[in-house]
């Protein structure tokens, strides 16, 4: 157990600062700070020493060079117990520091800005946080490195339970979090420079402004790609139950099924979270009222009306027995006329821009049922549509645009009301099929192939490349 004596503290983001710093003081610890957080500090009526005090150099070049200093690097990373470390600190006169709270320039909320000049978010990089937070996590063994102010209580909760001292496994905890701070930190720095280039005259030429409603890059398709993944939770299982898997929402994005909220249900399965993202998509390609169902990202029946209720039944009817246990998506708030019907048999999931609160009344004894709400305001966000679509393959990645909704119609003159790949069905106007499927729908999204010797029984997914129409009804398989 390491006592901490010493911390220092240097925090864009205040929140709980001076309870934190309060707290550490009562213990007993000596608080070393930077700038405006020292202001800070001596606002709240703390004692702090300034880092200048501790170099011997003042801040300087408007504030870039602070902690870049042997005396700051050097207090984090000597290894204590080292006998030539602690000699070597000793004749330089570099006293150990204990613990680091550290939150980063805020570039990420900067670069989020649509037309953020280059020069400041240049400005928004961070170089000596970053630098001594890897030092610190380095050095965890000695020392605990805090990123994040929602770990503050936790810290102080241990710390008063063991007289100041922090363990071995919490300072590696919180080492772990900051590597992986540190990293998406990086990762958001180059995504955003990949976003654009210089022109000749030395201007930023920032992304490329909507077209077709998808912001575009400039780098179409960078050399290194960096994805920002962050986890939202963990699933039961994934595909099959015997595979594990997690949800993980794209730092770089808006919108989409991540930013989902769920109103009533079950827990969120993979084979959800794939049809419903599926059933979203698909009903985006109409302005109209539409209702897409999907099993397995299959569509099962898509079909647009004057009336959400109207285009419900003429999608369920396309296909009944495969509708059976599907899932929904639509691009209208769901009514109470649409709520009946869907109450009048079984199905698994829907997703829509809304609900009214009679439908919601409606559904509420569905118990089972999962409804996810898109909020409007994200979910025609063109950021929302922006990105690269990527498909796994062996020892490597396929990367395209996502395509564009309505593009295909502008290159083939197509009709708009009919979206790529799709006909008229029979005589009703309303439902809509693959040319050559009869009355059914072709498989839309495109699944990984799989032989009978994979399957293990009936709740693997053994059909997902089948299609889906006329003689071919998938099964339900496991939700």
């Amino acid at each position: 157990m390491t006592r901490v004596r010493r911390a220092l503290l240097s925090v864009s983001d205040k929140t709980g600062l001076i309870p934190f710093a309060a707290s550490l003081a009562g213990l007993g610890v000596d608080l070393i700070s930077t700038g405006g957080t020292a202001r800070a500090l001596r606002e709240g009526g703390l004692r702090v020493t300034d880092v200048a005090e501790i170099t011997g150099f003042p801040e300087m070049l408007d504030g870039r060079v602070k902690t870049l200093h042997p005396r700051i690097h050097g207090g984090l990373l000597g290894i204590r117990g080292n006998p030539g470390h602690e000699g070597q600190m000793a004749a330089q006169g570099i006293v150990p520091i204990d613990l680091v709270a550290i939150t980063l320039y805020p570039f990420e909320a900067t670069t989020a800005r649509r037309d953020v000049p280059l020069a400041e978010a240049v400005e928004h990089i961070d170089i000596g946080g970053p630098a001594m937070i890897r030092s610190a996590a380095k050095n965890f063994a000695a020392v605990a490195v805090i990123v994040d102010p929602q770990d503050y209580e936790s810290i102080l909760d241990e710390l008063k339970r063991n007289d100041g001292g922090l363990s071995r496994a919490t300072r590696f905890g919180l080492a772990r979090k900051a590597f992986a701070h540190t990293a998406r930190y990086d990762a958001l720095i180059a995504g955003f420079l990949e976003s654009g280039e210089l022109a000749p005259d030395g201007s930023w030429l920032s992304p490329t402004p909507p077209q077709g409603g998808v912001l575009g890059s400039r780098l179409a398709f960078p050399h290194l790609l960096h994805v920002r993944l962050e986890k939202v939770q963990e699933l039961r299982y994934g595909e099959n139950p015997h595979q594990r898997a997690a949800f993980y929402r794209d730092l770089a994005l808006q919108g989409g099924i991540a930013a989902a909220r769920q109103l009533q249900g079950k827990e969120l399965s993979y084979n959800n979270l794939m049809d419903l993202h599926a059933a979203w998509e698909l009903a985006q390609e109409w302005g109209e009222p539409v209702v897409a169902i999907i099993k397995h990202t299959n569509p099962c029946g898509v079909a647009t009306a004057a009336e959400l209720v109207q285009a419900y039944t003429r999608a369920r009817d396309t296909d009944p027995v495969s509708a059976y246990g599907g899932v929904l998506g639509s691009n209208r708030p769901l009514d109470a006329a649409t709520a009946r019907e869907i109450a009048s048999t079984f199905v698994e999931a829907v997703v829509a821009p809304g609900y009214t609160a009679e439908a919601l009344g409606i559904l509420k004894d569905r118990k089972n049922l999962r409804l996810l709400e898109m909020p409007p305001a994200i979910s025609h966000e063109p950021s929302a549509m922006s990105g690269f679509e990527m498909r796994r393959i062996s020892g490597g990645m396929l990367v395209q645009d996502r395509p564009r909704h309505g593009a295909c119609h502008r290159r083939h003159r197509r009709r708009p009301d009919v979206p790529c790949g799709f006909r008229q069905a029979g005589q009703d106007e309303g439902k809509l099929s693959h040319p050559g499927n009869g009355a059914g729908l072709r498989r839309l999204l495109p699944l990984p192939r799989r032989g009978g010797r994979g399957c293990r029984g009936a709740g693997d997914r053994c059909d997902s490349a089948r299609r889906v129409g006329p003689g071919r009804r998938g099964h339900r398989g496991r939700r």
